[in-house]
């Protein structure tokens, strides 16, 4: 027992050294993003099914949203990634104006040594993180509420599965796809600076650095574009 409370100590300590260093926070930003990155693309594949067969999305996502192992497992991973990322992206943005603040510059050209969405990651994120709390207030929240307040885990609505029916009403706004539509746009200049910068946080880009940046481009463009065309598909075929 006494082992069992020193060992749990010391990983609190080392956790809090690690996150209390620039490098550290760094590295821990990284990850959670590679794991946001992961996760965006079993996503995309999930929602991408709506496209071609309303039964196979029903049936994955009903296996997603009763899964023991998704539900009371990689969901609260999920959620934890998503708000760690998020917190830790405002910490270092905190730390980094700070930083510059006691340094006295006599000329300080940042569009010459760095991009606009470099700079910018903070704004990006903050309206990234405004479409999450949309997105859950669409699905996330009433999936609940159906599930563990009204205690129904069937499904079902009127003998059918309710999970293509539900996405394909979310997309009949076109207030709301625009919002989508933005949030993606936002989220694909956000990947395209992020997905690099994580690799270099690790410190991998060194000798697959020009590979590295093409397939960061290539998912950054992809996989948001893949999102919107499902918001945009469902819209026009409601």
């Amino acid at each position: 027992m006494i082992n069992g409370i020193l060992l749990t100590k010391k990983i609190r300590l080392t956790m809090s050294g690690i996150l209390n260093s620039s490098i550290g926070r760094k590295i821990a930003m990284a990850l959670s993003a590679l794991f946001l990155i992961f996760f965006l693309i079993i996503h995309l594949a999930v929602n991408i099914t709506s496209l071609f067969s309303a039964d196979v999305f029903n049936d994955l996502s009903h296996f997603m949203g009763t899964n023991p192992l998704v539900q009371f497992g990689l969901q609260p991973v999920l959620i934890f990634g998503v708000v760690f990322h998020f917190v830790m992206g405002f910490v270092l943005e905190i730390k980094n104006k700070k930083a510059v603040g006691t340094i006295s510059y006599k000329k300080n050209n940042g569009a010459a040594n760095s991009t606009w969405m470099s700079r910018n990651m903070i704004y990006s994120g903050l309206a990234i993180l405004a479409f999450i709390v949309l997105h859950f207030i669409d699905f996330w929240i009433p999936e609940l509420n159906t599930k563990y307040v009204v205690g129904d885990m069937t499904g079902l609505h009127n003998g059918e599965f309710r999970y293509f029916h539900e996405l394909v009403e979310k997309f009949h706004s076109p207030l709301r796809v625009a919002a989508y539509v933005a949030a993606f746009i936002l989220l694909a200049l956000h990947l395209m600076h992020g997905f690099t910068s994580a690799f270099q946080s690790l410190g991998m880009t060194a000798s697959r650095k020009k590979f590295l940046k093409n397939f960061g481009l290539g998912y950054s463009i992809i996989i948001p574009l893949g999102f919107i065309i499902i918001a945009l598909f469902h819209h026009f075929n409601h």
